[in-house]
């Protein structure tokens, strides 16, 4: 929209770079062009602007297929104004000129024009195909709006361009869509179902070869196992028979030891008791001289004591025996003498006189 400022009883119009504007005065065309900028008395002029830049119409109408099932399309059909001085001449494009605001709605025109000329190829082709073609080949449809659009003789007489036009979708309704979604769904089910199947057939048969894979692992550890504790019987009897033939050796070398131990013993025994036996010899030899010295000494001691008694008187020799007797007989303390016992021993004494 063009922008319109005041100045007293003046008006000045700046325009847009996507919008033309025309500007009559009686009549007469005074300025007309894009980007224009103006003065202008507002009692006098009369102003058209219209949009030349590309314009987006969405669109949604149903229609009916060959066998008869409604459906929905979706298409968006892209104009601009090619010719603005037909355009404005065909349609209401005028403006206020004391403050630039539109006194019509001439783009309503021309989207309602272009809906219905892009319907009726679309009706007419989609009449004649059933309902899956229709969903599942739309090229024909936008085809045949483009053709139908650029062929239309009113467009060129109102000035308006059709740039492009596109069929979005064309779709049944909720209960007809879910019908038809069934086979498809219930085949990608089937193939879900069987690729699940798949899935869990080749994880089973991947289960049973771990499973004959972890069996042939236990069976070589046992395997294994058993071999180690052979080696270890095979190691620990090497071990015993070389602790018996060390502890073999051992007793034989302390019985050797031993053996000449006893030896040395019984020949330092031998040393020892030959050693010892001359020396009991010598000292018995020894005794038995002193023995006999004094054997010899005290025979000869009594050879003299005899030879000096013999010559002695047989009462000296009787007092003699009785001094030796007393000095053999125990202690008398006390001593009783009867007189029986003097008078015999004065018949003795009398009697050896």
């Amino acid at each position: 929209m063009a922008d319109v400022t005041s100045r007293l009883f003046l008006r000045h119009l700046r325009g847009a770079p996507t919008s033309w504007v025309r500007h009559l005065v009686n009549g007469k065309i005074r300025h007309e062009g894009i980007g224009q900028s103006y003065w202008y008395r507002p009692l006098v002029s009369v102003l058209s602007e219209v949009p030349i830049d590309d314009r987006e119409l969405p669109l949604l109408f149903h229609a009916r297929t060959g066998d008869f099932a409604d459906v929905t399309v979706q298409a968006t059909v892209t104009y601009r104004v090619a010719d603005p001085a037909v355009a404005a001449s065909r349609l209401d494009f005028s403006v206020d000129p004391r403050n630039g605001t539109a006194r019509a709605r001439p783009l309503d025109q021309v989207a309602t024009l272009l809906a219905e000329l892009a319907q009726q190829p679309a009706l007419d082709l989609l009449a004649r195909v059933p309902l899956a073609e229709a969903l599942t080949n739309i090229a024909p449809v936008r085809e045949a709006v483009s053709a139908a659009l650029r062929a239309e003789p009113r467009l060129d007489d109102i000035g308006v361009s059709v740039v492009s036009a596109r069929v979005v979708a064309v779709r049944p309704e909720p209960e007809m869509e879910r019908a038809l979604q069934t086979p498809t769904r219930e085949a990608v089910q089937v193939e879900s179902d069987r690729a699940t199947y798949a899935r869990r057939a080749q994880a089973v048969e991947q289960e049973r070869a771990i499973a004959e894979n972890e069996m042939q692992n236990k069976i070589e550890l046992a395997r294994r196992e058993q071999q180690l504790v052979e080696q270890r019987g095979a190691n620990d009897r090497r071990k015993i028979e070389l602790a018996a033939a060390g502890e073999l050796a051992a007793a034989q070398g302390k019985a050797e030891r031993e053996k000449v131990a006893n030896t040395a013993a019984a020949e330092r025994a031998r040393v020892l008791a030959a050693a010892e036996a001359d020396k009991e010899r010598t000292l018995a030899a020894a005794r038995a001289d002193g023995v006999r010295a004094v054997g010899l000494a005290e025979a000869e001691a009594e050879t003299a004591k005899l030879a000096a008694y013999a010559d002695l008187p047989p009462g000296v020799l009787q007092a003699l025996a009785v001094k030796e007797l007393a000095g053999q007989l125990p202690a008398i303390n006390q001593l009783t003498v009867t007189p029986d016992m003097l008078t015999d021993l004065l018949a003795r004494l009398g009697g050896q006189r």
